[in-house]
């Protein structure tokens, strides 16, 4: 780390980058009772939380490439005023399309979380610290979001659904606060050029490099593992196995216990196991737990147990790889860490959409399309993986980038 840097209070990390997909989660208790409100059908209530995942997809594009030009601090600040904007038009939305055009807003802002959280662990660390920083930064960020629908729940159930817009917008201005405040900027080595123009040169040029089509296709195959789960199990779940609806929220708590639980590890261990070594090890896991899944579905054993048990073991094994390879992505090309960051998260958000649109397609012809999907997704992962490293030397435990 250089002496010129301030590190960035890892508590503040955390908040900037959980903030964005805490917002998701904390409104959809609330999406019935807004229908209600506003007299619409389910599915135009719906369409505030697609667009809101379109909105951070896009956004990451935009910012990482701003935050190289102009400074990490600048477009943090500029993102979390927009989205408190975008939350002052959520509250006092007087219809379903002011909501819409609100969280369209609030997903432009918070996204930049997202980006800068990981461009600033970049800017102050080594690729291997980076990536046990990241990994912290991720345990944190995935806390949040996973107590997200209770709080929302509570609150839309004593105050109404228009209260957890309120608390949103408290924690937007207390985070802008301490950005203001605490955050000194990280990224010395700025970038020239501006606009669209040098934008896409600069996603260009990170495209032609193997290695980080190899992170950040790798990362990207994990999304796609998880939101192919995600689209399948609740259906499983209830139309399969007949359980309530009410019975998914404690079996996917595991779910994100067992990433944090690979994220903690990730932490303690990736500095001195190397970035690609900690991949590799996390791709291993992922795979087991996956070929286990693919052996209870061929055997006919599906319940619960069976159907959350493996996944429980992929996410230990991305929660060590997921990390590691962000790590991979932003410090390939350390002068574009910005862009590296909005690219690769782009990438992801993709997948995930993907995913999503196509496991629902195909768990209602049973559970073994879902799951072959998933091995495929993993096995694409480790194959990018394993052609972008190949042309790179491999890394050694501390080594600099």
């Amino acid at each position: 780390m250089s002496a010129a840097r301030s590190p960035a209070p890892l508590a503040l990390l955390i908040a900037v980058s959980a903030l964005g997909p805490a917002t998701i989660n904390i409104f959809i208790p609330s999406m019935p009772g807004v229908g209600r409100a506003f007299d619409v059908d389910y599915e135009a209530v719906q369409l505030s939380l697609t667009l809101y995942l379109i909105g951070i997809a896009l956004g990451q594009l935009v910012y990482g490439p701003i935050s190289d030009r102009h400074g990490r601090r600048p477009a943090l600040i500029g993102g979390f005023a927009i989205y408190a904007l975008g939350t002052v038009v959520c509250f006092f939305a007087d219809g379903i399309w002011g909501l819409i055009v609100g969280r369209v807003i609030q997903s432009i802002g918070g996204c930049a979380g997202l980006v800068m959280a990981r461009a600033i662990v970049r800017d102050l660390y080594d690729r291997n610290r980076a990536a046990s920083e990241l990994a912290y930064v991720t345990t944190g960020m995935v806390a949040l979001p996973m107590i997200a629908p209770t709080i929302g729940g509570y609150l839309d159930a004593w105050f109404g659904w228009r209260a957890s817009f309120i608390v949103l917008e408290v924690a937007a201005l207390i985070i802008l606060t301490f950005i203001v405040g605490r955050l000194k900027e990280t990224h010395r080595e700025r970038t020239g050029g501006a606009g669209a123009g040098a934008m896409l040169t600069g996603f260009v040029l990170l495209l032609r490099r193997p290695a980080f089509l190899g992170y950040a296709l790798h990362a990207g195959s994990c999304f796609g593992v998880f939101y192919t789960f995600m689209a399948g199990a609740p259906y499983l779940m209830v139309e399969t196995l007949g359980k309530s609806p009410e019975a998914f929220g404690p079996w996917f708590i595991t779910i994100g216990g067992s990433y944090m639980l690979g994220n903690f590890v990730a932490g303690r261990i990736s500095v001195r196991r190397g970035v690609d070594s900690m991949i590799a090890l996390g791709s291993a896991i992922q795979l087991a737990g996956l070929l286990v899944a693919l052996a209870t579905v061929l055997a006919g054993w599906l319940s619960p147990v069976s159907l959350f048990l493996p996944i429980m073991l992929v996410s230990i094994g991305q929660g060590l790889a997921i990390p590691n390879a962000m790590a991979g992505t932003v410090s390939v090309d350390p002068a574009r860490a910005g862009a590296a960051a909005g690219l690769s998260g782009f990438m992801q958000m993709a997948a995930g959409a993907g995913a999503t649109f196509v496991a629902g397609i195909l768990v209602q012809h049973g559970a073994l399309p879902y799951t072959i999907m998933m091995l495929v997704f993993c096995l694409a992962g480790i194959a990018a993986f394993g052609l972008g490293v190949t042309r790179r030397p491999v890394d050694a435990p501390g080594a600099a980038p």
